[in-house]
C-alpha cells in the first residue's frame, strides 16, 4: 500500500500525484530551451523531470528523475550566503550586499554602476553572489571551497556530494561576463583578493551535483528551523536568524526577474538554477526539489514553475492566505 501523509484540506500527498502533476506539467518543458551559457548545459537531456518532497516529519515522497544528478548550479548562492554569514556577521555581509529584489536578468551588470551606493542588489544574483562568495573564510581558496561543501554536506545529509569538472571546466571557460562582473565589482571596492580565485570557488560551487532528493531535504530542514535558536551543522552553531534571512532572500528574489510572479503564483520561497533545478521550501511543512532542464526567456525552469504552481494551489502551500 502507497504510504500517503494527511495535508491542509484533508489533500493527500502521494508518489502518484506526483506523477499526476508531472504527466501533466511535461509538455511546458517542450515550449522552453536549454541553456547556451554554459555549452555542458547544453547537453542536458531535455526530457528529464522529477520532483521529491521531504516533509518535516521525514516522510519522502518522488516521482519521475528525482534521483538524476545535476549541477546545483545558482540554488548554491543560499548556500554561499550562509557560510558567508557563519564566517562574518550580517552587519559586515549586508554593507557590501543590499536585499532588494531586482527587475534585471540575473547576470545583469548594468545596476552596478547606476546603483546609488555601488553594492550588488542581493545575493542570489550574480554580482551578489559573486560578492557573496569573496565573503567566506578559509587559509586558501581549497579550504574556502572545501568548507563550502562540506556545509552543503551537512545540511543534505548527502556525503557523496562532488564537482561535476566537466560543467565546471565548461563553465569556467565561457565565462566572460561573469569575469566582467567580478573584475568592476573589485573596482569599485564590493570585493578583495584575487578575482580569478574567488571566481574558482564560484564556479566550483556552481557545478556541485546533486538530486532532487538532495534539494527535498534541504528544503525539509529549512522548513523546520523555526522555533530553534540555533541549529548544529559541520560542527558549527547557526543562529536560526541566518536561516530566516536565506528564505526571506528566496521568497523576493529567488526567481531572478520573476519572483514576484512567482510569489503570486506560488507564494513559497524558493530558489532556481540553469541547470533545470528548484529548491522550495514550505516552512513548518516540507522541502521541494525538482529538475526540468528547459528554460524561459527568464533562465527558470518553465515545467517545474508550473509543476509547483499546481503542487501549491492543490495542496494549498501559499503563505499568502
Amino acid at each position: 500500500m502507497e504510504k500517503t501523509i494527511n495535508n491542509v484540506h484533508n489533500k493527500t500527498l502521494t508518489n502518484k500525484f506526483l506523477n499526476e502533476l508531472i504527466e501533466k506539467n511535461f509538455n511546458w518543458a517542450k515550449i522552453g530551451n536549454l541553456p547556451t551559457s554554459i555549452p555542458a548545459l547544453a547537453e542536458q537531456d531535455p526530457n528529464l523531470f522529477g520532483v521529491s518532497i521531504h516533509t518535516v516529519e521525514d516522510e519522502s515522497f518522488n516521482a519521475g528523475d528525482y534521483d538524476t544528478p545535476f549541477t546545483i548550479q545558482s540554488i548554491s548562492k543560499v548556500f554561499a550566503l550562509l557560510q558567508a554569514l557563519i564566517d562574518n556577521s550580517e552587519e559586515k555581509v549586508f554593507s557590501d550586499i543590499g536585499m532588494e529584489p531586482t527587475g534585471d536578468l540575473f547576470d545583469s551588470i548594468s545596476k552596478l554602476e547606476s546603483f546609488n551606493n555601488l553594492t550588488p542588489l542581493n545575493p542570489l544574483v550574480n554580482a551578489g553572489a559573486i560578492a557573496t562568495t569573496s565573503f567566506i573564510h578559509g587559509k586558501d581558496y581549497d579550504d574556502k571551497f572545501n568548507r563550502l561543501k562540506e556545509l552543503m554536506i551537512s545540511i543534505s545529509n548527502n556525503p557523496t556530494i562532488s564537482v561535476d569538472y566537466d560543467v565546471y571546466r565548461s563553465e569556467k571557460e565561457t565565462a566572460d561576463k561573469n569575469r566582467s562582473i567580478a573584475y568592476f565589482l573589485r573596482n569599485i571596492g564590493a570585493i578583495k583578493g584575487d578575482v580569478d580565485k574567488i571566481l574558482e570557488l564560484y564556479f566550483k560551487q556552481c557545478s556541485l551535483k546533486v538530486t532532487c532528493k538532495d534539494l527535498s531535504y534541504i528544503g525539509a530542514v529549512l522548513a523546520r528551523t523555526s522555533g530553534f535558536n540555533s541549529l548544529s551543522f559541520s560542527g558549527v552553531e547557526i543562529p536560526s536568524r541566518y536561516f530566516r534571512i536565506i528564505k526571506t532572500f528566496m521568497f523576493t528574489c529567488g526567481l531572478y526577474n520573476e519572483s514576484g510572479k512567482f510569489a503570486v503564483r506560488v507564494g513559497i520561497p524558493a530558489k532556481s538554477g540553469i541547470s533545470g533545478g528548484i529548491l522550495a521550501v514550505v516552512p513548518g511543512k516540507m522541502g521541494i526539489g525538482i529538475l526540468s532542464p528547459p528554460l524561459n526567456k527568464k533562465s527558470n525552469p518553465l515545467a517545474g514553475m508550473r509543476l509547483l504552481e499546481d503542487l501549491s494551489d492543490r495542496l494549498n502551500l501559499s503563505l499568502i492566505q
